[in-house]
């Protein structure tokens, strides 16, 4: 590890001013960034400390919830108002992590964290996430957690969040401010795919802080789940995961439906031809079927993450299944 300077900033303001200093990071719960920092692959010259800022969970007067950047997991995960109008996400957090990570790491810290896939990790391997240019040894490696989807010749990686997955459904808003000022971007926004530059993981801009979340009055996110498929029950990353809402008619048709995906992609996967699909259709298993398959038609699989495609559209199925016998009359 680096040596460092460690500054708290009072208020965003001031956090702001900071990171104006090259080699700046901001610092949370710390939970991803000093692993990185011990392992030489963040080498900040200056660690900013966020963690004073806001850790509000509050309701608006448009209906919409308002989560403080610095709000610990467990604090999120446990608060009433989430539990009750958007169980989907307490569950993701619930099964993202130990309850000592928990209650460590920061909404923006989940948001931010990197890719764990063991070749990034490993600075002895071609990695073009740490190091552009260099390679990608998971193409032909060790690939069982990587991507099916939105992937490019240079990086296969996922994004290990199990919250973001959620947030995807939920149509959050990530607030953050910088020198230039404050703007939104929508969490499905947020993360980028690999392409040609896969050590480029967001939309921010150097020095842009991330201020806080917010969740829009979705009023059937109320009925609403997370699965996570793992290789053990205890703590770990997500093979596949599913975020799923649904909403019925009287009829028994869908009125409306978000799913996201977690485990197949660089970024939290939003399965949007899948709610295209359904949108309108009768709540069959044969329907969401068909739909899982449709969302799937271009995944590319290798030969250490193939089973991934038929798990992902069963997975998606069973949520929906359990949201659609739960929503009928």
């Amino acid at each position: 590890m680096n040596a460092f300077e460690y500054s708290r900033a009072a208020d965003v303001s001031q956090a702001v001013e900071l990171a104006s200093r090259a080699h700046a990071r901001f610092l949370g719960g710390g939970t991803n960034l000093v692993d990185l920092m011990r392992e030489s692959i963040e080498q900040p010259e200056l660690l900013i400390d966020v963690t004073g800022l806001s850790q509000r969970i509050e309701l608006q007067d448009d209906g919409s919830v308002l989560i403080g950047a610095a709000t610990k997991n467990t604090a999120l995960a446990c608060a009433a108002l989430i539990r009750e109008r958007y169980p989907l996400l307490s569950r993701a957090l619930l099964a993202g992590a130990s309850a000592q990570i928990r209650n460590m790491a920061t909404v923006a810290g989940n948001i931010l964290q990197r890719t764990r896939c063991v070749y990034f990790y490993d600075d002895s391997s071609r990695c073009n996430k740490r190091d552009p240019g260099r390679g990608c040894d998971a193409l032909e490696g060790f690939n069982r957690y990587h991507a099916v989807l939105g992937t490019s010749p240079t990086c296969i990686a996922t994004h290990p969040s199990d919250m973001c997955v959620a947030l995807a459904a939920l149509d959050a808003v990530v607030h953050v401010t910088g020198s230039r000022g404050s703007r939104a971007i929508e969490l499905t926004e947020f993360h980028q795919l690999p392409g040609d530059t896969p050590h480029i993981e967001t939309q921010l801009e150097p020095g842009e802080l991330i201020t806080a979340v917010t969740l829009p009055p979705l009023r059937f996110a109320r009925h609403s789940t997370y699965r996570k498929v793992r290789d053990r029950a205890s703590y770990a990353f997500a093979l596949i995961s599913v975020a799923a809402a649904l909403e019925l008619n009287a009829d028994g048709t869908i009125s409306d439906v978000r799913v996201a995906l977690g485990g197949v992609a660089h970024k939290p996967w939003r399965a949007w031809k899948v709610e295209e699909a359904l949108k309108g259709a009768r709540a069959k298993e044969a329907v969401f079927q068909a739909a899982a398959a449709e969302e799937f038609r271009h995944a590319k699989g290798r030969h250490g993450n193939a089973f991934k495609i038929e798990l992902a559209q069963r997975t998606i199925v069973a949520c929906l299944k359990e949201l659609a016998e739960g929503a009928r009359p």
